[in-house]
């Protein structure tokens, strides 16, 4: 499809030209049959190249390669195939990206002989999640006279999903897999045997509790056997995802919405390796979308189709609403993880939703701390303003201090945390929870 055809530097040069000739010609009329030959050469050739250059854009051909799933945040590579079976081309290309999106290497340039074909490489970084479109891409053909620079759309327009960084969830799946969480700050105390559930019979060993020698099966044996337990399986941890407008602050790369689902996703990992079913209840927007908890080898990815098109709304959460409606659905005890970003005002409706949930779940809450707070704590005052400023971080900081307090003294667990020391805090107090009998 040609949008458009423009003249290029030479025809323009020519016109030029034709014009100050035509000015001679004015003053000395032995140069008018001059003038008028070169203007009819020059009409006639433009005539004739914009004709050409029409249908050499007819005989190209373009296709795209880029995938179809990307990772949020990484640097992708798209390839664009530029083929030319019967015409030698010489021009420019734009892909039309997502708006969204940081891209290198574009317009890139091209030159073709007959016959051949181009394999022409741009990076592209995407920004958002969700679904995005790759439009038709635009090329810019210079006409065989190189008098016209003909703007083609071509190709096939494309739909891709954004998930969060799956790259990095695949790190944390590799080391949950490999027992090397600790290499992500993520600390595990075993406790040798002393578990919840039966998991084996064993020989004794020296460091073993007296509880736990089975006296049938030493006697059977004729030599000290020990019982050997293992952390309660088959439980449920379903968390509760703020999607309200706390969420979109950013501090780095990611927002808090994003660093919150690497480590929901981090934490479903291994509650799903220790047995435990995983599902999600989302609050704070349009429409709240809930998966029941489940702990088969597709949840994470169910997980990850679930979530990959949020974002984060102008809303207020309403804790209570919330609450209520997850008490409805979860009738199983389970571990409610609440992620989200407390306000001192939030009292009115997280309280009672705290006290409703905890009726029949355990609840553990997550608060975001922003990194901005301690950056204008340690800031030196030197002006008024910066004053004022410091006077307002220290008042935040101190009536967020006291509403913790004041969960902690009601028995509520509470983790607050940094974004980016939320998946490790997580993960951590899971296992402790788990090693201590909480859960």
């Amino acid at each position: 499809m040609i949008l458009k055809i423009i003249p290029n530097r030479p025809l323009l040069t020519g016109l030029w030209l034709c014009l100050l000739l035509g000015l001679w010609a004015a003053f000395d009329p032995a140069i008018l049959p001059v003038w008028q030959g070169l203007a009819v050469v020059l009409v006639l050739s433009a005539v004739l190249d914009a004709w050409l250059s029409s249908r050499r854009g007819q005989s190209l051909n373009l296709s795209r390669q880029a995938g179809k799933a990307w990772p949020l945040g990484q640097v992708q590579t798209v390839w664009l195939i530029v083929d030319s079976p019967r015409h030698a081309l010489k021009g420019w290309l734009h892909d039309q990206h997502p708006d969204d999106f940081e891209y290198e290497g574009l317009p890139a340039a091209f030159n073709l002989a007959a016959g051949q074909w181009v394999k022409i490489p741009y990076q592209i970084t995407p920004l958002e999640r969700g679904i995005h479109h790759f439009g038709q891409t635009e090329l810019r053909l210079v006409s065989p006279l190189g008098l016209w620079v003909s703007r083609h759309l071509i190709g096939i327009p494309q739909t891709l999903r954004v998930y969060p960084d799956f790259a990095r969830v695949a790190q944390y799946a590799l080391f949950a897999t490999d027992h090397r969480l600790s290499q992500l700050g993520v600390m595990r105390q075993r406790r040798r045997g002393e578990g919840m559930d039966f998991h084996q019979l064993r020989d004794y060993r020296r460091e073993d509790s007296p509880r736990q020698i089975d006296w049938k099966a030493t006697a059977k044996m004729k030599r000290p056997i020990s019982r050997d337990y293992q952390d309660e399986r088959d439980q449920q941890i379903l968390f509760m995802l703020d999607c309200g407008q706390r969420m979109r602050s950013r501090d780095d790369d990611l927002s808090h919405f994003d660093h919150t689902l690497n480590a929901m996703l981090l934490l479903t990992y291994v509650a799903l390796r220790q047995g435990d079913a995983v599902g999600l209840s989302t609050f704070a927007h349009e429409a709240p979308r809930y998966f029941a908890p489940r702990k088969s080898l597709d949840t994470v990815q169910r997980l990850l189709n679930t979530i990959f098109d949020l974002q984060p709304s102008l809303r207020t959460p309403d804790y209570l609403m919330a609450g209520e409606h997850l008490a409805i659905r979860l009738r199983k005890r389970s571990l409610v993880v609440i992620l989200t970003n407390l306000r001192d005002e939030d009292d009115d409706t997280l309280l009672p939703a705290l006290s409703l949930l905890r009726k029949r779940h355990l609840v553990l809450l997550v608060s975001l701390r922003e990194p901005g707070l301690n950056t204008l704590l340690e800031q030196p005052v030197k002006h008024f303003d910066d004053a004022l400023a410091h006077a307002a971080a220290q008042e935040y900081s101190q009536s967020r201090a006291m509403q913790l307090r004041k969960l902690h003294a009601l028995g509520i667990q509470v983790i607050d945390v940094l974004p980016r020391q939320l998946p490790t805090a997580l993960v951590n107090r899971y296992w402790e929870m788990k090693s201590a009998g909480i859960f």
